[in-house]
């Protein structure tokens, strides 16, 4: 493949090279979360930002760990995936922020995602949709041990990955209210946890890298819950959901030190 960086050894649109970042990478959408969830690392320094795509690195227990930003949506995230797996990182917890779907899901709950409805399109460049969005195993159960370690209230299942915020929360005015209606009622009756966007192409270009990825957010308020007029919390903080990933890594650099 063509190298379109202007810098030798860099890549071309995160601009990292690879004495840059970790093999242990935390992933938010927002490049303003990077600096908060840094400060959970011992030596933290900020690397670089180019474009979405802000990147801070340190250690967790002695070994080397990053947070990159992603930006909104499957497409930039799996741009930073591609880029951070060609410079030798190999596992990756994306941390966000999602909408509850099921009633028992409340605002400033944590859900854990195990798997993800392809409702996008970067994945569909990758594998027919026929191939399921899963996260990795040993990253999950490392996230939901994580959890109990804390003491959170949590929510382990699949989530639903889009490319339409507007598309989810005024579905009823577009030309395609029909089937973003009847897919939305179908998911919830299958039992979906949560709505988010980037989950699902993180889990598709992970699985074709051979690399290991989970999810992890911060549930901000459930629209279901409005709509049945039960009380409906707004959460913003996700201070939670980032100390689940920093313990998660912090299992996983034990179990892979094990190993």
């Amino acid at each position: 493949m063509i190298n379109y960086s202007e810098e030798e050894g860099k890549q071309y649109h995160t601009n990292l090279g690879k004495d840059d970042i970790g093999e242990y990478i935390i992933l938010p959408g927002d490049p303003g979360r990077c600096e908060k969830i840094a400060k959970h690392f011992d030596d933290a320094a900020y690397v670089t930002t180019n474009r979405e795509y802000c990147t801070y690195t340190g250690h967790i227990d002695g070994v080397k760990v990053s947070v990159v930003s992603t930006g909104i949506g499957g497409a930039s995230a799996s741009i930073a995936l591609e880029e951070l797996c060609d410079l030798g990182a190999k596992n990756f917890i994306r941390v966000g922020t999602c909408g509850g779907m099921q009633l028992d899901v409340l605002g400033g709950d944590v859900v854990i995602g195990n798997a993800s409805i392809r409702f996008e399109g970067t994945s569909k460049e990758y594998c027919p949709i026929e191939y399921p969005a899963v996260a990795d195993f040993e990253i999950t159960n490392a996230l939901v041990d994580a959890a109990k370690n804390l003491g959170l209230r949590y929510h382990v299942g699949v989530c639903q990955s889009k490319d339409a915020f507007y598309g989810q929360h005024r579905p009823e005015v577009l030309p395609n209210s029909t089937e973003l209606l009847n897919k939305w009622d179908a998911w919830l009756k299958m039992g979906c946890l949560a709505s988010e966007m980037e989950s699902a192409a993180l889990f598709i270009v992970s699985s074709f890298r051979r690399v290991r990825c989970g999810s992890v957010f911060l549930v901000m308020a459930n629209q279901e819950r409005a709509k049945a007029g039960l009380d409906n919390p707004i959460a913003h903080d996700t201070d939670d959901a980032i100390k689940v990933a920093v313990e998660a890594i912090r299992i996983l650099i034990k179990q892979d030190k094990e190993k």
